[in-house]
């Protein structure tokens, strides 16, 4: 059996959605200044890293992290290699992809991926995201979890509606995995959020088991 972690190392080096508060992990209890313990305290928006959206982030309705469901965010996933050419994940290009009939848990490698094995570390405003009809063809063909390897899954400059359309469907947008070991195919997909109450999203520890 071999497990992929798929989620982001959480560090002020982490890039960050612009205008989100930065990553800052601080040492405020130190054994080496003769404290009894090492006590650290994190500071970070709750869209960081690999993490979920919840309903409440985009339709403003009090469905909030904590109540997304766990039958969801665990079970049988399919990884989809794009290739570099493609830049923007259209219904078309969906269309065309070998993805299993009967998919629920959709995670899709892009040439976004690249970006977590480079030295970089400053935001790509030019990242692969899943157009509008592109989320349609996700609504329309059953999906319930569809994740992407860049922090969001709309496009940078029209955010909005992508985002309404997942998450009026009841899909959990699964964002800033790190896909860039796994091979296409089958997976069981590990996905726990922080349990945060009545916050719009969630960082996760997320991670696929080879079947």
């Amino acid at each position: 059996m071999k497990i992929y972690d798929i989620s982001l190392p959480i560090s002020p080096n982490l890039p960050v959605w612009p205008g989100d508060p930065s990553v800052k992990l601080e040492l405020i209890a130190s054994m080496d200044k003769g404290e009894d313990a090492n006590v650290s305290h994190l500071s970070a928006g709750v869209h960081v890293g690999t993490h979920v959206d919840a309903p409440h982030h985009f339709l403003n309705n009090g469905r909030t992290v904590e109540n997304l469901d766990l039958d969801i965010l665990t079970g049988k996933a399919f990884v989809l290699h794009l290739d570099d050419d493609v830049d923007s994940i259209t219904a078309d290009i969906l269309d065309a992809a070998p993805i299993p009939p009967a998919t629920l848990r959709l995670l899709l490698r892009t040439k976004n991926s690249h970006k977590w094995t480079s030295d970089s570390r400053s935001f790509d405003p030019n990242f692969v995201a899943i157009s509008p009809d592109g989320a349609e063809w996700i609504v329309a063909h059953g999906i319930q979890l569809v994740g992407v390897d860049y922090l969001s899954v709309a496009p940078f400059d029209d955010s909005v509606p992508t985002h309404q359309i997942l998450l009026k469907a009841g899909i959990i947008p699964l964002e800033g995995c790190d896909l860039s070991q796994v091979p296409q195919g089958e997976y069981d997909l590990y996905c726990l959020p922080l349990k945060l109450l009545g916050s719009d999203g969630a960082p996760a520890r997320t991670i696929l088991v080879e079947m």
